[in-house]
């Protein structure tokens, strides 16, 4: 039920009720915006993630990316929430629209509490999606696995499998039209969120992504630890942890770069470029 009575005979919502007012459906919103936006590289985007209960900070750093001035669009990994709150969304949505830069939005565990996954389909849309700029793919997964109970394909294999052949077909048709591959998810493999069980066909099915050829591997830059390689150009990015880290976590060339929640002050910046792409982390 979404009502409850008082004494009075007056009607009150309940906290969890979706009955949301303003923008819904905002990644369909952003990836129609992005893919006709005739963006090409080089661009920037920023990455933020877990801004629950750190409104002020957020707010901030949504400052500091506007005054650059050369952001593209703005990926949120997820824990928009802390409670999976309708109004909790509501607050993070209006003041990610006042900045008026463009962003899509990735799936939490925190957000999945109560009924906030419907929430985040209403405002947000489906927890999976993908979208091609110039020559890159991005993808967008929910991988918060343990919040279903495993009773779903969190992640699902079959979203990707069917995601890559599109990617494939379209390759086919216009060799190299897509080179590049960006994954974003809230929780990675070997996370307690992450259905473990298929950490390593998740991996298999990344790997065949363009740009995240395991036979391929670039020098690292002077700015990550000498013993990671790198794909050219493909990668993965996430939160969830609260801490900042780059891994290679299948000794693949795959790199996964986390980003610390936001009361951590901290976000980063990625440039894709037509041969590859840097890694920029801010701290504020």
């Amino acid at each position: 039920m979404t009502l409850i009575t008082t004494a009075c005979d007056n009607f009150e919502y309940h906290p969890y009720s979706i009955k949301i007012h303003g923008q819904k459906d905002i990644n369909a919103t952003t990836i129609e915006q992005l893919e006709t936006a005739g963006i090409k590289a080089p661009f920037k985007f920023a990455f933020i993630t877990d801004t629950q209960g750190a409104l002020s900070d957020m707010n901030t750093a949504l400052d500091l990316i506007k005054q650059r001035g050369d952001i593209d669009f703005i990926i949120h990994g997820g824990d928009m929430t802390d409670f999976g709150l309708p109004k909790e969304y509501v607050w993070a949505r209006d003041m990610l629209n006042n900045y008026g830069i463009p962003f899509l939005t990735i799936i939490g565990n925190h957000d999945c509490l109560g009924n906030g996954e419907d929430t985040f389909k209403t405002i947000f849309g489906p927890e999976n999606f993908s979208l091609n700029i110039d020559h890159v793919h991005i993808v967008g997964l929910n991988t918060v696995a343990l919040e279903y109970d495993y009773s779903r394909p969190v992640p699902d294999l079959d979203f990707i499998e069917n995601d890559r052949l599109e990617v494939d077909n379209i390759n086919a048709a216009h060799p190299d039209s897509l080179t590049h591959t960006i994954v974003a998810m809230h929780s990675r493999p070997y996370d307690e969120q992450f259905n473990n069980n298929v950490a390593k066909v998740f991996n298999y099915y990344l790997s065949k992504y363009p740009g995240m050829d395991e036979t391929t591997y670039d020098r690292q830059p002077s700015d990550l630890p000498e013993d990671l390689l790198r794909c050219p150009r493909g990668f993965c990015i996430n939160g969830h942890n609260h801490s900042t880290s780059i891994s290679d976590i299948f000794d693949n060339g795959i790199l996964y770069y986390q980003c610390a929640n936001m009361t951590k002050r901290t976000f980063f910046i990625f440039t894709i470029t037509e041969d590859g792409y840097e890694h920029e982390v801010v701290e504020f």
